[in-house]
């Protein structure tokens, strides 16, 4: 408070004293304006002198308040909402990444993503299918819990319902606190009028309705499949590229609120017969540059190549995204995951003798490791340290609590929730949040507990049993001498089961 005109300060304090004693002084200054000029210079020294002191004085005071102001705005630095990135690869092998062991692969982007966060050895998907997959991490949900349990075919991708309207999906929740939102790729979760990304809390959208469009033309099954919003979008490029640059523009015109960006990539899903025209062949797809990081011709017909040549255009668009995360200055206050949806299909044109699930064994989708074990990489600067290996079971459902607890909004839940917040686990601060995971496809059955693995690969197929810190290839079958455990897990899998309902 400054004195009134009478000078007094205001019960001695001292801030406001040494505002007095400027306040005099200036007046002292006006008084003797009249003087003669020796005796005016004279006094006018004397009065900038004191006047020097009190500036001096009047900054020792404020400091303390000062510094408390710079811990304030540091601190609301460091409370700023923190914005989330998504990124799901399709049907990626886990072993389809230089990080992950595959030396002939080439995938600097993500192997410095994983240089940077968290590589995850044990993180698995709920299902070994795309539809199913999508559902629950959206929902964070056992699909045995929403409801989906199967992949939609051609006609439920293009107007089927899929997942019920019911369900509440992640950036629901997240809009609730002010967050921009916007899916960039694959849908395959329906597409019914209520079941598009822009009606299910998506303020944004560029994608594809179903699981398998053309990377460049765009069609699924010969129609036109590239939407944006809830209206056919005719765009040329390489989808991996289009999605990738949607996700950098919609990050530059959002960089001063928070934002979640769920940038589902296509890539690499096998090509599909079905969305080629009569005499086109049915190869993988990816840019010129992409071969050329191996030194191969565009035009081989090997099929090996041309699917190191899709991960490769994947891992440079993930880099291209990163990089626009640097450029806006974002990349210290955005929690980062990248992983893929299921294992990849080691099936005749649809990943075998190409892709690798490395060491785990695949059949079919019978949920043995090598159909729902996928590669997976967190990054999140001051919560996860650099360079750190998790072997914890996690499944991806957890980064739905996970974004949820990042972002503020975990009060807003309204429903039971099956992922748990891997953030502690991830750090190395905690063991795994599951004590069980489960899993149901089909007449397919499994549930892994500790390292323990029960498995029924179909309809009254008996139940086999694995230890995978010993045997990872799920190869010696234990159920035989271990009656006992076998019982007590099947127990567990029918209660888990029971609970679903």
């Amino acid at each position: 408070m400054v004195p009134a005109a009478g000078g007094r300060a205001n019960n001695g304090d001292p801030m406001t004293t040494i505002i007095a004693l400027q306040f005099k002084c200036y007046r002292v200054l006006g008084k003797f304006n009249s003087m003669n000029e020796k005796k005016s210079m004279m006094v006018n020294e004397t009065v900038i002198r004191i006047l020097k002191l009190s500036f001096v004085g009047l900054f020792l005071t404020l400091s303390p308040g000062l510094s408390v102001w710079a811990e304030e705005a540091q601190s609301e630095t460091k409370t700023k909402p923190v914005n989330v990135l998504m990124m799901t690869a399709d049907n990626l092998g886990y072993g389809d990444l230089h990080c992950y062991g595959n030396k002939d692969m080439k995938t600097p982007n993500l192997d410095r993503l994983a240089a940077e966060g968290v590589r995850c050895t044990d993180l698995y998907s709920s299902s070994p299918t795309c539809t199913v997959s999508r559902a629950s991490l959206l929902t964070g949900r056992y699909p045995q819990r929403n409801g989906l349990i199967h992949q939609l075919g051609k006609e439920e991708n293009r107007s089927g319902i899929g997942l019920r309207h019911s369900e509440r999906l992640l950036p629901e929740f997240l809009k609730l606190r002010g967050y921009a939102t916007a899916c960039f790729g694959k849908w395959n979760i329906g597409f019914a009028k209520g079941s598009r990304p822009t009606e299910r809390g998506f303020d944004e959208f560029l994608g594809h309705r179903s699981g398998n469009m053309d990377y460049y033309t765009h069609v699924y099954n010969l129609v036109h499949d590239l939407y944006r919003g809830t209206e056919p979008a005719h765009l040329e490029g390489y989808s991996t590229d289009l999605f990738a640059d949607a996700a950098c523009e919609f990050m530059r015109r959002h960089a001063q609120k928070p934002f979640f960006i769920y940038l589902p990539f296509n890539a690499p899903h096998y090509p599909n017969p079905g969305s080629k025209a009569p005499g086109e062949p049915c190869i993988w797809q990816a840019p010129d540059e992409a071969f050329a990081v191996y030194g191969y011709s565009p035009q081989t017909q090997d099929e090996q190549k041309r699917y190191r040549a899709v991960v490769t255009a994947l891992d440079t668009a993930v880099g291209r995204v990163l990089d626009q995360l640097e450029a806006l200055g974002l990349a210290e206050n955005t929690l980062v995951i990248f992983f893929s949806d299921n294992g990849a299909f080691m099936r005749k044109g649809a990943g075998l003798g190409c892709a690798s699930n490395g060491p785990l064994r695949t059949e079919g989708l019978k949920l043995y490791d090598g159909n729902i074990r996928v590669p997976g990489i967190v990054r999140w600067p001051g919560k996860l340290p650099a360079g750190r290996v998790c072997k914890e079971m996690l499944v991806h459902m957890d980064f739905f609590p996970m974004t949820l607890r990042a972002t503020g909004t975990e009060r807003e839940l309204d429903r039971k929730i099956d992922g748990r917040d891997p953030t502690a686990t991830l750090a190395g601060k905690a063991a795994s949040p599951h004590q069980a995971l489960f899993w149901g496809y089909q007449n397919a059955r499994a549930l892994r507990e500790g390292n323990l693995k029960l498995v029924s690969p179909g309809k009254s197929k008996p139940w086999e049993l694995y230890d995978l810190q010993a045997d990872i290839g799920e190869k010696t079958n234990l159920a035989a001498n271990k009656p006992k455990v076998v019982e007590r897990l099947k127990k567990r899998y029918a209660d888990w089961l029971g609970s679903m309902k």
